[in-house]
């Protein structure tokens, strides 16, 4: 009944255990239970112990087996000898950086409790050390070498680098702001102190009788001497400006465009200035509006106004207008005559002659050198003379200071027409004579550019700039430099030219102006005088 729910091999044990007990109760073999027991798997007490006994002599043979020898160095224990060591876990090797930056190398052992934490050691910014294990070998750490691994800031470092970018940024910025600002002021005084030709001022337009032409409104400027030779009151120059109807486009350069206008029926020029050469602008209207400046052998100057709304502004200068164009045009077009010759030849420096001339007096005229003198900038009236013009790039000479007066434009005058101390860059800013000797050497070459297109003995030279025949068509400083300066050379003359008598003192007059030597050349005052004599000889009265 007990057993009966017993697997079935317990319940085969329980049986045999029941009468095996029963047989020592009626005196049997005290050894069958013991025999029953072996036989099912059951060990007595001395049996275990000689079991325990004999698993704890085993496994001592195999600890003692898997001890590791290494090598030890700076970490030996003090039972070591000839620097070896023996453990049960791992021989290590680590670096280490002590104060100072030295690099200290040290070796040893390492118990199994706790050695494979140590083994996978973490260096901080405090201490740089660097730990390797191995097992594979008695004294495999000899084979390692650790290194140190790099330095790294750490996170207070680098908030501290953060704050400093950030106080230079800062700082870089706030320098930079406040030269803004500054230039922004001396720019606005700068305005300020110009004449103001703003149309945004509110003012009412000088009211201009019907009947007034240009030619009356200069003659009684001048005559009631409300700016003798210097233009037109600003306030009439602004209603002009605002009255005259552009008719078409008759010309583009770098500083901008050139038209046709009318007022009142008459016709005018109006040269439309880029936003970008305002500097060019103001120069050429200050230049115009010098007292005394008037000249017939110079452009005449009518008005000068800034038209603008927030989007868009132009720049206008009005003057006169000449239908025959620049002399470049002209020549281009027309052969001369002695007589034509001449008379382009001896306007032209009349108006240079202006120019350069200063005239003293309570309120006198300074000394005016052009920088960008050029056939192209000089141009030819109804009735053969000629007018200089384009005065951006003009220098004046203050003689109670004698200071030269620069303009602050960037424009430079034009590479082909350069003389060589200009090429060279040896010309002497401080000295003003300097840039009326430049003006000479420019001169020169626009004489031989007319004197190619006189007629003489039936035979005429097709228009061409100097030097078309040394220089590309748009020579570089070095192209100039090299021909003019390192060689030498010079516009050649027409073999024609020697057996005309006119052409061949125009030919003398214009080596003497294209001299090397800026100190060798003809003033424009002694070409004047020249060519004057040269018309009385020809009997050419102007």
């Amino acid at each position: 009944m007990v057993v009966a729910w017993l697997p079935q091999e317990w319940a085969w044990q329980a049986v045999l255990l029941v009468t095996g007990l029963a047989s020592l109760s009626r005196g049997s073999d005290a050894n069958m239970l013991d025999t029953m027991l072996l036989k099912n798997g059951w060990k007595g007490d001395s049996e275990r112990r000689t079991e325990e006994s004999s698993s704890s002599s085993s496994t001592a043979t195999v600890s003692a087996q898997n001890m590791l020898w290494c090598h030890c160095y700076h970490h030996c224990p003090d039972d070591s000898v000839n620097n070896t060591c023996m453990t049960d876990g791992y021989c290590f090797t680590m670096v280490e950086e002590e104060e100072g930056g030295l690099a200290v190398l040290t070796a040893g052992c390492l118990g199994l409790v706790g050695s494979e934490f140590q083994c996978r050691d973490s260096w901080n910014a405090r201490s740089r050390r660097a730990l390797e294990c191995c097992t594979d070998q008695d004294y495999c750490n000899r084979d390692l070498h650790p290194t140190l691994p790099p330095l790294m800031t750490s996170d207070y470092v680098d908030s501290s680098i953060q704050y400093m970018a950030l106080f230079i940024s800062i700082t870089v910025c706030s320098i930079i702001l406040g030269l803004i600002l500054v230039f922004c002021y001396f720019r606005y005084k700068r305005q300020e102190s110009r004449p103001r030709y703003s149309i945004d001022l509110e003012q009412e337009e000088t009211y201009i009788p019907p009947g007034e032409s240009l030619k009356d409104l200069i003659e009684h400027s001048r005559s009631i001497g409300s700016g003798s030779g210097s233009g037109l009151p600003l306030l009439v120059q602004r209603t002009i400006a605002k009255q005259i109807h552009m008719v078409k486009q008759i010309g583009k350069g770098r500083y901008g465009e050139v038209w046709m206008g009318k007022w009142r029926g008459e016709r005018v020029a109006v040269k439309v200035f880029f936003t970008t050469e305002e500097e060019s602008w103001f120069r050429e209207t200050e230049i115009y509006q010098t007292f005394l400046m008037r000249h017939d052998n110079i452009l005449g100057f009518i008005a000068a106004d800034i038209k603008g709304t927030g989007s868009w502004t132009q720049l206008y200068l009005i003057t006169d207008y000449h239908e025959n164009g620049s002399l470049y045009d002209y020549l281009k077009s027309n052969t001369l005559d002695v007589k034509a010759l001449l008379k382009l030849a001896y306007s032209s420096i009349s108006g240079l002659c202006h120019l350069h001339t200063e005239i003293y007096g309570t309120q006198g005229k300074p000394a005016i050198a052009h920088r960008d003198l050029k056939s192209k900038n000089i141009l030819v009236k109804k009735n053969g003379f000629c007018c200089i013009a384009d005065l951006g790039l003009a220098v004046k000479f203050n003689s109670d200071t004698n200071e030269v007066d620069i303009p602050p434009n960037l424009r430079v005058g034009t590479k082909r027409y350069m003389p060589p101390e200009v090429l060279e860059e040896t010309l002497n800013r401080t000295y003003f004579q300097s840039f009326i000797m430049a003006d000479m050497y420019s001169f020169g070459l626009i004489l031989w550019e007319m004197a190619r297109r006189c007629i003489s003995g039936g035979i005429v030279e097709e228009y061409q700039l100097p030097y078309h025949d040394l220089v590309p068509t748009d020579p570089s400083y070095e192209d100039m430099r090299e021909v003019v300066c390192i060689k030498k050379q010079r516009p050649s003359f027409a073999n024609r030219w020697s057996s005309d008598e006119c052409l061949r003192q125009m030919g003398k007059l214009m080596s003497e102006c294209w001299a090397h030597s800026p100190a060798s050349r003809l003033t424009a005052l002694r070409v004047k005088k020249t060519l004057a004599k040269m018309l009385e000889t020809q009997d050419i009265k102007l």
